[in-house]
């Protein structure tokens, strides 16, 4: 027999008041969190607290996750971060490495497979996992009970001090419901920032090895209609690079801001300077506002001479 679960994380503004969460079904699902936390914080979480939950168990598991940073960081990443002292191919630490030390300990003599599935998109083992992480990142932020959910069916759990954890979930979960209607990413507006200031803040995050190991944060920060001129001269279009970005190690990147320029109220074109390890170049990205939210509507990079 095989156990099919899914788990998903979610953090409001990440970082922000964060939950996690794995789901098999009403009976066996649960939940957890952090006053602050990240969304891939989150994810990591819920597959370690799935395979921990269900250590006892001489089944097959298989794990539906969203996240392709998680799924990467196990069955491609973590054996080179191991060997090299958890640190990654430019030398910089490892983020969450407490978190993926637990997980790589979770994961020793277990039958287990990672199947990833798009994020919000019906399917619906994890839609219940989202609802539920999201649930949990509410209830921190609105500082209400967190609604961990029943666990495993005979497992005790316990918080980090060893004391039992009870479940406050209610018959109507209504922090459940309240999660429903929040966009883990449509935060983008922080108190005092103007929108140059936003917009670059953007920029700098989808810079980031974690995002850019995140499809469904990466996607996110994209329009719909998002295209990129490489560094080579191949056109981009959204899909194309967030599946390549969420394939490979990304090295960290610094920018240099160069210039903005507000081209109207809704538009903000960035020009700036980057280095990685392949040299430095020249960048341009053009932020449009659509429905309250800034997105990068195109993106070219050209290699400084």
């Amino acid at each position: 027999m095989t156990i099919v679960a899914a788990a998903d994380g979610s953090a409001l503004g990440n970082p922000g008041p964060a939950g996690w969460a794995w789901y098999v079904d009403d009976t066996r699902w649960a939940a957890g969190g952090w006053p602050h936390g990240t969304n891939n914080q989150g994810e990591l979480m819920a597959v370690v607290d799935l395979l921990e939950s269900t250590a006892h168990l001489d089944e097959d598991l298989r794990i539906l996750c969203d996240s392709q940073y998680v799924i990467n960081a196990v069955t491609k990443w973590m054996p080179g971060w191991k060997r090299k002292g958890w640190r990654k191919a430019d030398g910089s630490p490892v983020l969450n490495r407490e978190l993926l030390e637990r997980l790589d300990r979770a994961t020793h003599g277990r039958r287990y497979t990672f199947e990833w599935v798009k994020g919000h998109a019906g399917h619906e083992l994890n839609e219940a996992a989202d609802v539920r992480a999201r649930a949990v990142a509410t209830a921190y932020q609105n500082d209400e009970p967190i609604p961990i959910g029943p666990g495993w069916p005979g497992v005790v759990r316990a918080d980090d001090r060893g004391e039992v954890i009870e479940d406050t979930t209610s018959e109507e979960p209504a922090p459940v419901a309240a999660a429903i209607e929040l966009d883990l990413f449509g935060v983008d507006e922080v108190i005092d920032e103007s929108d140059e200031e936003v917009v670059l803040r953007l920029e700098r995050e989808l810079l980031e090895p974690a995002v850019r190991a995140d499809p469904s944060r990466l996607a996110a920060l994209l329009h719909p209609d998002f295209a990129e001129i490489g560094r080579s001269g191949r056109l981009w279009g959204r899909e194309a690079i967030v599946q390549s970005l969420s394939e490979e190690e990304t090295a960290n990147v610094e920018l240099e801001l160069l210039g903005s320029d507000r081209l109207s109220p809704d538009t903000v074109l960035l020009t700036m300077r980057t280095t990685d390890d392949r040299g430095a170049s020249l960048r341009s990205s053009l932020w449009l506002r659509d429905s309250g939210r800034w997105r990068l509507r195109f993106h070219q990079g050209t290699p400084e001479r």
